[in-house]
């Protein structure tokens, strides 16, 4: 985790360290704590989380061991804290330090200290944190994949939400503006299913007509309309066994909603064309990037839709709201794509770091995915520097004067659109009629210019 995230908490009974060491931390991390008596740690650590503890190996307390540091990292222990556990020791403590590392000590500073090097420690510990976490996620749950990734707390609550629905057969609402992942998570979800060996059948159901809508889903017979040239089955049969995922389902009309209310009350199609209902066993995973609140109005989307449809519900924070997960998302593009397009590891300096840090990422992982790529494709050397990276062509004010004016159409376009989404949420049908287009116009315009 970063730094200056960090809540730390420092235990001596020698006031001039606690101050000391205060004064050195308070501008590097988000929280600094002291207390004079260990025996308040439960009390402390009840009240509040803690990423870090700097604990002093002897106190004049009544705990008269000879080396009370081992007894109050027992008692951190046993409180079921997740924070790691710095030894304070003098230097002719150290064999007793060493010792602290096996009882689970993160490590341990020398009394008197260079402050470059404590800092340093705690820097390499909290980093070394966020690797255990993520890790521990990942081996505990097996919901953590090669692409859905995070260590900030609100994931940890998605990838703990997963872990307890993924074996049953609920229905899912996925929740989250465009861009932020609700693809990933429907097939985490499936992926560790009791039905991960059947099919994953996926509809974009924005991208589909009226007129197209009941054939999609629920399939045709020949001849049922002009283009029926054969028999067709539709994606609700496709899933039969398996795992359906609408996508977008926030932008059905209220008739579309009736129909398929219709076939998950019964669990049954009819394909068009014919009288004969087919049952269809499916696990139903939906996603909208709509607000709830908004979903609950009635004259856009049907109450008893939202409750067959929503048994749980997962809401995946957009990416502005997880900074702790930017960089570990970048990191893993900048791995990707320099492996994809054959190049050396390439890695992010401190300016490129704060860059994108600094950014509200209206287009999600999305956006920043093409960000890393366009850096890493564009790259010449191994470090990646605020300079490379480059968020809009009309904020970066590097356009040649003598650029065609199709060119600067089409950045205008971009820039407009952009804008626009951002407005309404990711919501693409408030957005497409406010720039009065039609959805699969703003759609295609999605695709044109990579948004």
């Amino acid at each position: 985790m970063l730094m200056k995230d960090a809540s730390i908490l420092i235990v001596d009974d020698d006031q001039d360290v606690l101050t000391a060491v205060r004064l050195l931390l308070k501008t590097e991390v988000k929280q600094v704590v002291t207390e004079k008596n260990p025996e308040n740690l439960k009390h402390l650590m009840s009240q509040q989380t803690f990423d870090l503890i700097l604990l002093d190996m002897n106190f004049n307390s009544s705990i008269n061991t000879g080396n009370e540091g081992f007894f109050w990292l027992k008692k951190i222990k046993d409180y079921k804290s997740e924070a790691v556990v710095i030894m304070i020791t003098a230097y002719g403590d150290i064999d007793l330090a060493v010792r602290s590392l096996k009882e689970g000590a993160a490590d341990f500073v020398v009394k008197p200290w260079h402050n470059e090097k404590l800092v340093e420690t705690i820097k390499e510990a909290l980093k070394r944190k966020g690797a255990r976490s993520a890790q521990h996620i990942a081996s505990s749950s097996s919901i953590i994949g090669s692409e859905l990734l995070g260590e900030s707390k609100s994931m940890e609550d998605v990838f703990f939400k997963i872990e307890k629905i993924a074996p049953t057969d609920a229905n899912i609402l996925i929740l989250g503006e465009n861009g932020t992942g609700k693809d990933l998570v429907a097939r985490a979800i499936h992926q560790h299913s009791r039905r991960a060996s059947k099919p994953f059948v996926k509809v974009d159901l924005g991208a589909l007509t009226e007129t197209l809508f009941e054939s999609e889903l629920f399939g045709h017979k020949k001849g049922a309309f002009t283009d029926a040239r054969e028999d067709r089955m539709g994606r609700f049969e496709a899933a039969d066994g398996g795992t359906l995922f609408l996508d977008e389902i926030g932008n059905i009309s209220l008739q579309q909603q009736a129909k398929l209310l219709s076939v998950l009350q019964n669990r049954q199609v009819i394909r068009l064309g014919t009288n004969e209902p087919r049952t269809v066993d499916i696990r139903l995973i939906c996603a909208t990037n709509v607000p709830l609140s908004e979903l609950s109005d009635e004259s856009v989307f049907r109450k008893d839709l939202i409750y067959r449809i929503n048994t749980v519900e997962i809401i995946l924070p957009p990416l502005r709201k997880r900074k702790a997960d930017i960089m570990m998302l970048a990191q893993h593009f900048s791995k990707l794509y320099s492996n994809k397009y054959m190049k050396s590891s390439i890695e992010f300096d401190e300016s490129a770091e704060q860059k994108l840090l600094d950014y509200h990422y209206p287009g999600n992982i999305r956006e920043l995915q093409y960000i890393v790529e366009r850096a890493v494709i564009m790259s010449d050397g191994d470090v990646l520097s605020a300079k490379d990276l480059i968020f809009s062509p009309i904020e970066s004010n590097t356009e040649p004067v003598d650029e065609v004016a199709e060119l600067k159409l089409s950045t205008v376009e971009k820039s407009t659109i952009l804008r626009v989404i951002e407005k309404h949420h990711g919501n693409i049908s408030r957005a497409a009629k406010e720039l009065g287009l039609t959805r699969t116009a703003l759609y295609r315009r999605l695709s044109k210019y990579n948004i």
